[in-house]
């Protein structure tokens, strides 16, 4: 292999090891129904389509020294990866926020199979975590992952290893506005199940001798089912307007 083939290969390999990481972690992307030849073949797909517009960015840092190759792709791989992941947290946010909005409505005491994870999730969490992911896909926000992971050479180029202190702000920062931003979303749901709750509550001191709780369950069911008829759209805009922000604009 003669020394401008082995560049243009090492220079390939540097790329894809920023795209590949982000794409491990994505939204999405990183779904364990996706399967993993998908992931290779799209990353690389990816890789293919940004190296022209970042070979002069990359190329030059592109080492043959294999201890300097080693530490360029361990750094390429933690910088894309922590860009998936501050996305990858705030749909895990709205997970844990839809989970809770089916416990608070009645509908959290079975697991059922989730659509884009293994881990068995409440009917009703998964439909609205599917639908909020679903949505980022429809709005095309899977772009703007892409045009950050563009951006992130000039904020962090392939010559600036990675920062632990630095990444670890960053997604501190995202989980904390994230668990504001999914508290603001499920506001609602939360102040309905301590009203329901608490009427429940009284009810049952009142009258001790009846099942309370089997009898309220349909009537708590269908108070927030109402309450998701008309929160649910405002609840998905806000998700998707609160994603660039959170995780990407930063």
């Amino acid at each position: 292999m003669n020394a401008t083939l082995a560049g243009v290969v090492i220079t390939a390999f540097v790329a894809f090891c920023r795209v590949g990481g982000c794409f491990l972690v994505m939204p999405g992307m990183s779904s364990a129904r996706v399967p993993i030849q998908i992931r290779l073949f799209v990353a690389l797909a990816a890789t293919g389509a940004l190296l022209i517009y970042l070979w002069d960015q990359i190329a030059p840092h592109a080492s043959r020294n294999p201890a300097v190759l080693l530490a360029l792709i361990v750094s390429e791989t933690l910088i894309g990866s922590l860009i998936g992941l501050m996305a990858r947290l705030y749909v895990l946010a709205m997970q844990f926020m839809a989970t809770a909005i089916a416990m608070l409505m009645g509908f959290g005491g079975t697991g059922g199979a989730s659509i884009d994870e293994p881990d068995p999730q409440a009917a009703l969490g998964s439909l609205i975590s599917f639908s909020a992911l679903m949505l980022l896909f429809v709005f095309d926000f899977h772009h703007e992952i892409i045009k950050a992971l563009v951006m992130s050479y000039q904020l962090a180029p392939v010559s600036a290893l990675f920062n632990p202190q630095s990444a670890l702000v960053d997604v501190t920062d995202t989980i904390s506005e994230s668990f504001m931003v999914m508290i603001r979303l499920g506001s609602p749901f939360i102040a309905y199940a301590i009203l329901i709750n608490l009427a429940i509550g009284f009810v049952n001191k009142l009258t001790p001798q009846i099942p309370v709780y089997f009898i309220s369950l349909p009537f708590v069911i269908a108070g927030g089912l109402t309450i998701l008829y008309f929160a649910v759209p405002t609840m998905l805009s806000l998700f998707a307007d609160g994603f660039v922000d959170v995780t990407i604009g930063r």
